[in-house]
């Protein structure tokens, strides 16, 4: 079998972005571009190795790819050819098919990368170009075909003529190689032209000067070549890929209510008659059961959420979430929470890295830190675990069935025993017993006349 590789170029600064964060980092729909590309890569078959050729910014990228690509360094940006070259160290011995993609086209999917080697492999080409038919070619490289129709040498726009220009078959930077014919054919590649750079297209009419063939194929789908350069690009991407992310949920049974304002990571799964209203914004790794209802207004990130789950107006993140909860209005659930099934969290109220047994209820306005709650526990109005300190914080233990009344405050460390009743505005700070009533406030006195003494 032929061995795949594939070279990613993701060495430019991009100073057009205006920005401090490295150009192929900038996120659409939150997963930064080149990670959109090499996941795309990813589920091809047979790709033995992926190189990424970075430059300024380079830590960062491997940060992010981490081990799902091995690494180049271009020190210096002296164009797309250079940028490959920086590669021969891995690849230049091998034989096989080497894919060049750019790590700024976040849109690129695997089908297309698939039709594109599919193509290579059935011409027996030295290399293929993926093209488009661009109604504005401004910018791109043109690809010039002869009378028979085959690929004679692709001009950037810089070098173009007249009658060059004219021409809307463009080259979308993405190609397929023979291994060693691209290695061999880049050290003959000069920087002759108007930008004083090494330029990838030229390879193609070396080996069109050699005798070799040279073929194209054309993609249907010009938005998927679309290269991010600016924010103004950035934003095009991004809404791109959020309607196809939609779409997708949307055909496998998701009702999306408002396609426009629902903003969808590329790695949520979310099953069946879930449905999302608009502003939602789900994020990561996000997995959501079926039958949901999900917004409107809420943001869900790496969360882990069941069947029948409502959660309305709300935060939810790095937790997992049962089924038949509800959740909200404008309720915040922090990292490390674990709700279980049949739980409500109303309105105002926050829970961080605490869990909530089977059938407990938190109505309203409440903050539970640090807390174990255990199964149909009743927290009321303006109930506070109080797990801070000032320097450490302590875990506040309920037990099953407790009720725990209005404004009480629980001060950590405490255990509230089973079937316990906690009378309304208790500040507790000792643990109560299995089965008890805890009364911990002032006595309430009242002061007759006091009005008129205090006006006289």
């Amino acid at each position: 079998m032929i061995k795949r590789f594939a070279v990613i170029l993701a060495a430019g600064q991009g100073t057009r972005m205006k920005s401090k964060l490295y150009k192929v980092l900038h996120p659409v729909c939150g997963k930064p571009m080149v990670e959109h590309v090499v996941d795309q890569i990813s589920q091809l078959d047979d790709v033995s190795k992926i190189v990424t050729v970075v430059g300024h910014g380079a830590e960062k990228v491997q940060q992010y790819l981490g081990e799902k690509s091995e690494y180049v360094l271009q020190a210096e940006q002296l164009g797309t050819a250079h940028a490959v070259m920086q590669a021969e160290g891995l690849l230049g011995q091998q034989e096989g098919i080497t894919l060049v993609i750019c790590g700024d086209t976040p849109l690129i999917t695997a089908n297309t990368i698939k039709a594109l080697i599919n193509e290579h492999e059935t011409t027996n080409a030295k290399a293929t170009v993926l093209t488009a038919y661009a109604q504005d070619p401004t910018g791109y490289g043109r690809v010039l075909r002869n009378h028979n129709g085959l690929v004679e040498k692709i001009v950037e726009h810089k070098d173009a003529s007249e009658t060059e220009l004219t021409v809307k078959e463009i080259n979308t930077g993405t190609y397929c190689f023979d291994n060693q014919a691209l290695f061999a054919a880049l050290k003959n590649v000069n920087n002759n032209n108007a930008q004083g750079e090494f330029y990838l297209p030229d390879v193609i009419e070396i080996l069109k000067n050699n005798g070799e063939n040279v073929s194209a194929y054309q993609t249907g789908d010009f938005e998927e070549t679309l290269g991010v350069n600016d924010r103004i690009a950035l934003a095009q991407a991004e809404d791109i890929m959020k309607k196809r992310i939609n779409r997708n949920h949307m055909r496998n049974g998701v009702t999306i209510i408002d396609i426009n304002n629902t903003y969808i990571s590329s790695d949520a799964v979310i099953g069946a008659d879930t449905i999302i209203y608009p502003g939602t914004v789900i994020k990561g790794n996000s997995i959501i059961g079926e039958d949901c209802v999900i917004g409107p207004n809420s943001e869900i990130g790496n969360c882990s959420i069941s069947d029948r789950t409502e959660i309305k107006h709300s935060v939810a993140y790095d937790s997992t979430i049962g089924s038949d909860v509800n959740i909200g209005p404008f309720a915040h659930i922090r990292p490390q929470s674990n709700i279980e099934d049949e739980v409500k969290i109303g309105n105002f109220v926050e829970v961080k890295k605490s869990s909530f047994g089977r059938g407990s209820k938190a109505s309203h306005l409440s903050y539970i830190g640090d807390a174990e709650v255990g199964r149909d526990v009743n927290l009321g109005c303006g109930a506070i675990t109080v797990n801070y300190d000032g320097e450490k914080k302590y875990l506040t233990k309920i037990e099953d069935g407790v009720f725990v009344g209005c404004n009480a405050n629980l001060v950590a460390p405490v255990t509230i025993g089973e079937n316990s009743f906690i009378a309304a505005g208790s500040t507790i700070t000792e643990d109560v017993p299995a089965n008890s009533l805890s009364i911990a406030r002032s006595r309430q006195t009242n002061k007759e006349g006091y009005i008129e003494k205090k006006k006289n």
